[in-house]
């Protein structure tokens, strides 16, 4: 399957809720108030958030008054154009060596993103580790450890209840001694608090910056697709913690509210890297803007 059949079939369930309407949508003879209105609808209850909904309508007001577009059909185009834009965001592509550290709350799926990103880089022939972060949760290494078997790439790991920045330490050093291309590295959801998750992920931080200054540092922060806007401030959360430099958003397959990933790039200028489209090893793919949209009007 190919990104555009992977993106289509995970977006299933968020085009099945839409598709019709727009369908619908898109047969009223002329661009006025109703036209208007319904679209409104459509975007939010398609979990893109009212201020990015308006800001989407407004600029397809003043683009079909610029074009002299009057026809609902023929506005068509100008939105997905929008949308598209929205969601484009400069990113580049990673330079190697590369290290991600993985961040985000319990139960969106850290653990099994790293395995389906371990698998992704093996099949781009890197040579990939890692580092078992996650000391705190009950076989969080166990589960981690399955992982690095399933891809066959070496893990780092320490006894549960080590302390996570002494993995990363060793991890780092590994990384070097062996010129490793890609480190990946789990982390704890939660600790005692906020706080203390915060700082520890500050620690580990300073550890793969200090010990690796030439390796490409990422904070990639793991959602859960199906928790709609609480993502948003998810992403508000940790970026203004320890700051974030892309999104992994996992069960994409699993919502029909798949629009939240316009607010996210469009309202918080973070990348959206990857999507999880199942659950299968190799349903996380690479983000691409063009080919989503089509894929919420094919």
């Amino acid at each position: 399957m190919g990104f555009f059949d992977k993106i289509k079939k995970g977006l299933e369930k968020t085009k099945n809720a839409i598709a019709s309407k727009f369908k619908e949508l898109f047969k009223r003879s002329e661009l006025d108030d109703d036209f208007y209105d319904e679209l409104e609808y459509i975007l939010i209850s398609s979990d893109i958030g009212a201020m990015t909904t308006a800001d989407i309508i407004d600029e397809l007001k003043v683009k079909a008054k610029k074009e002299k577009i009057k026809e609902s059909e023929k506005a068509k185009n100008l939105l997905k154009q929008i949308l598209v834009e929205k969601l484009t965001i400069e990113d580049p592509k990673p330079v190697y060596p590369l290290s991600y550290l993985i961040i985000g709350v319990n139960g969106v799926g850290k653990t099994t993103t790293i395995g389906k990103l371990s698998n992704y880089f093996k099949k781009q022939k890197k040579d990939v580790i890692l580092a078992a972060g996650d000391t705190f949760r009950a076989a969080a290494s166990d589960q981690l450890n399955e992982w690095a078997n399933r891809s066959k790439v070496k893990i780092i790991k320490h006894t549960e209840g080590a302390d996570p920045a002494s993995v990363v330490y060793d991890a780092v050093e590994s990384m070097k001694a062996k010129k490793a291309d890609v480190l990946l590295i789990d982390t704890a959801g939660r600790l005692h608090n906020k706080v203390n998750l915060m700082e520890e992920l500050k620690k580990i931080s300073k550890i793969v910056m200090n010990k690796y200054a030439e390796c490409n540092y990422q904070k990639l922060l793991v959602l859960d697709a199906t928790t709609g806007q609480n993502a948003v401030s998810q992403v508000e959360l940790f970026n203004e913690a320890v700051g974030i430099d892309g999104i992994i958003l996992t069960k994409l397959d699993g919502t029909s509210k798949g629009g939240i990933i316009i607010p996210i790039i469009s309202s918080l200028q973070v990348p959206v890297k990857f999507v999880g489209v199942g659950e299968g090893i190799d349903d996380l793919i690479e983000f691409n803007p063009v080919d989503y949209v089509n894929a919420l009007f094919e």
